[in-house]
């Protein structure tokens, strides 16, 4: 499991552990089940604080991404797949309603946001 931390980033460091650990899970690269490092190990190879990371596992439970076992470790739930999928189509949509105003608000016309949309689809060949 690689993880990227950005520390220029105005996101908060446990945040993108939450959020990249959620893709991850997501896409299939983490499987249901499977264990996630220990928050010392991940901490130390990040070289962020472990506390960081607790704080990122934490938000991943409450969220229902894993389950963490005392003494032996957090697991990748499989019961809410369908559920993050669904916050994901969330917040895709929340975005799109952001761009729609704007484009109202510039008086565009539906067929310019198709046209501005087919553009930067372009070529993007999505996996269902």
């Amino acid at each position: 499991m690689q993880i990227i931390i950005d520390n220029t980033s105005m996101t908060p460091l446990y945040e993108q552990i939450v959020d990249q650990i959620t893709a991850m899970i997501l896409a299939g690269e983490i499987p249901a089940s499977s264990a996630l490092p220990s928050v010392r190990s991940l901490s130390k190879e990040l070289k962020i604080s472990a506390l960081t990371v607790k704080k990122a596992y934490d938000q991943l439970e409450r969220e229902g991404f894993i389950e963490t076992v005392h003494g032996k470790g957090s697991y990748v739930l499989e019961a809410n797949q369908e559920l993050l999928r669904n916050e994901q189509l969330m917040q895709v949509e929340t975005i799109m309603a952001q761009a729609i105003e704007k484009a109202q608000l510039f008086h565009l016309s539906k067929e310019e946001m198709q046209s501005i949309f087919d553009l930067l689809m372009g070529d993007w060949d999505v996996k269902s």
